[in-house]
Order: structure tokens, then C-alpha cells, then sequence
């Protein structure tokens, strides 16, 4: 972080690539980026060796979130959101796949990436293929999402971008649904949430309804970010809010780095949260496919 934040501008940075259209200020990344996360190693380094099962994770295309004043916030998937709790993951042996609703590449906020951490930047180096080609999600569910499926577990990363498109999505959707029906882990952070609206649409009580959850806090949205200048306008609406209103309980005002389970629903508050939700992540997986079903979650 800068020594001298004090005098860093607190006005959001003008993307040159897109009309009215923006970055976090400066000040703001001083705030929320750092080169280096928490990560202090693995728990279970090569734990799982048998090759079968992965993980299927979802990540946005967009770039471009456009607020109520009509700018448009510059963002995508936050990387050490995505890719600290996959290192904890791969390193314990799963293969990831990555898909995105219409199969074009994987958007990061490359502005928070964390550029003297090895475990992130040797994770997004592993990816980087898969990312820049993913799958498209909808032949995923044709094709991969049977009973016999070799996913174990979904994963939704955080970043702003996560708003756009997953929530309203019928893959995301139909994604989810078949997660909670072979009682696979779901696990997603920050604002990576906004996916499990995509099944309470159009009048549908959310199966999602009694859980709770770790979300990014939409006080600091509505606030504090953009008077610090990290979004160039006010969000048009908030995910903490809408999934409160699908009956789901919200477990944290604030960021602290908070991780939760509750059944197979895995979640964390921000950023802060990604190498405990990794570790957990793997304690949980590996669990599963050392239990006797193998890697079965059904009880």
C-alpha cells in the first residue's frame, strides 16, 4: 500500500477503451490492493489422486457494470478472489474447468492482481488457457451436468462484474438447480452471491431460501466506494439486498474476511475472505472423496 495516501486522487480513472467509462481511483486501490495476500501455504497438498473429479467454475465475460448516472464501472473477476481459492483446490488435485455464459473469455480486474504473490500469479498462469477459451456453460449443462457428472463442487468468484448477466442467467440457473439436486458444494464470495438470484426469478421461491451467507456488505457500495472513488457511481441495485429478499440470511455488515458453510453452500465476504474460503474449500472437497462413497455427496 502507498505510505502517502493522502495524496492520491479519490477520482475514479477514465478507461480509455470504453466511453464514460471507468477504473478505481487511485486512492481506492491503495485502499483495497496490496502485492501480496495472506496465503501461507496448503492443507492438502496432492491429497487427492484418483483424476476424476473437478471443479466446474463459472466466471463473467463482462467488463463494464453501468451504474444509475449512466458511467459505466470497469471491472470483471476479481483475481485473487478467483484464483487463491483454485490454488488451495488444485493443489489438493482437482482439475478445473472454466465456462462462461456465452463462452467468451474470462474478464479479470488485472488492477487488483497482487503482483508479488506466487501462489496467485502461478495459479492464473495454469489457467490462463482455460480462461482466455472457456467453455460455454449452457453445453456444460447439456453435455457434463448428468448423475454421473465428474464435477464435485461450482465455483463462482467475486469481482463486480458477477452482477452482470449471472444473476439472470437460465445456465447459471439450471447450473445451480443440478448442484442442489446431486448434492454437490456450491462455493462463491464477495459479490459472486449474485448468481444464486438466477433461481428465484419470476415469482420462484429460491431453493436457497433459510441459507446463510457471507456477501459483500452493500453498505460500502452504497458509500464508502464511491466516496473514495473505487466505483464511478452508485450501483443499480445491491446483491445483499435481493438475496434478503429471496429469504436468504445475510451473515455480515462488514468485511473481515468471513467464511461460512451452511449444508453444501460454501460463501465468503470480500476479498479478504478468499484464502479461508480456499482453505475450506479443499478441507471439504478432500473430505468427500476420501468419505467411502467416494466423492458422492449424497447421504
Amino acid at each position: 500500500m502507498s505510505n502517502n495516501t493522502d495524496d492520491l486522487s479519490k477520482e475514479p480513472t477514465p478507461d480509455q477503451a470504453e466511453d464514460n467509462a471507468f477504473f478505481p481511483s487511485p486512492y481506492s486501490l491503495s485502499q483495497y490492493t496490496q502485492p501480496r495476500t495472506d496465503f501461507d501455504g496448503v492443507k492438502h497438498e496432492g491429497a487427492y489422486t484418483e483424476g476424476r473429479w473437478k471443479v466446474l467454475m463459472i466466471a463473467t465475460e463482462e467488463r463494464y457494470v453501468l451504474c444509475e448516472n449512466g458511467k459505466m464501472f470497469s471491472t470483471g473477476n476479481h483475481p485473487v478472489e478467483m484464483l487463491l481459492p483454485l490454488h488451495h483446490l488444485m493443489a489438493a488435485g482437482f482439475d478445473v474447468d472454466v465456462a462462461t455464459i456465452a463462452g467468451y473469455p474470462a474478464k479479470l480486474e488485472l488492477w487488483a492482481m497482487p503482483g508479488q504473490d506466487q501462489a496467485v500469479l502461478q495459479t492464473y498462469e495454469a489457467l490462463k488457457p482455460k480462461l482466455k477459451q472457456p467453455k460455454k456453460l449452457a453445453e456444460v449443462v447439456a453435455n457434463d451436468l448428468g448423475a454421473d457428472s465428474d464435477y464435485l463442487a461450482v465455483f463462482i468468484p467475486g469481482g463486480h462484474g458477477a452482477v452482470v448477466g449471472l444473476p439472470a442467467a437460465e445456465a447459471v440457473a439450471q447450473t445451480l438447480n443440478w448442484a442442489l439436486a446431486n448434492d454437490k458444494f456450491i462455493i462463491t464470495l464477495c459479490h459472486g452471491p449474485a448468481a444464486l438470484l438466477s433461481v428465484g426469478q419470476d415469482g420462484n421461491e429460491s431453493p436457497f431460501k433459510g441459507y446463510s451467507v457471507c456477501v459483500f456488505p452493500d453498505a460500502l457500495d452504497q458509500g464508502p466506494n464511491i466516496e473514495i472513488g473505487y466505483l464511478p457511481g452508485h450501483l443499480q441495485w445491491l446483491v445483499a439486498d435481493l438475496l434478503g429478499k429471496q429469504g436468504l440470511t445475510i451473515l455480515n455488515d462488514d468485511m473481515t474476511g468471513k467464511v461460512h458453510q451452511d449444508r453444501k453452500l460454501l460463501t465468503g465476504d470480500s476479498p479478504l475472505a478468499s484464502n479461508g474460503l480456499g482453505l475450506l474449500a479443499a478441507d471439504v472437497l478432500v473430505e468427500a472423496v476420501q468419505s467411502p462413497a467416494g466423492g458422492s455427496t449424497k447421504s
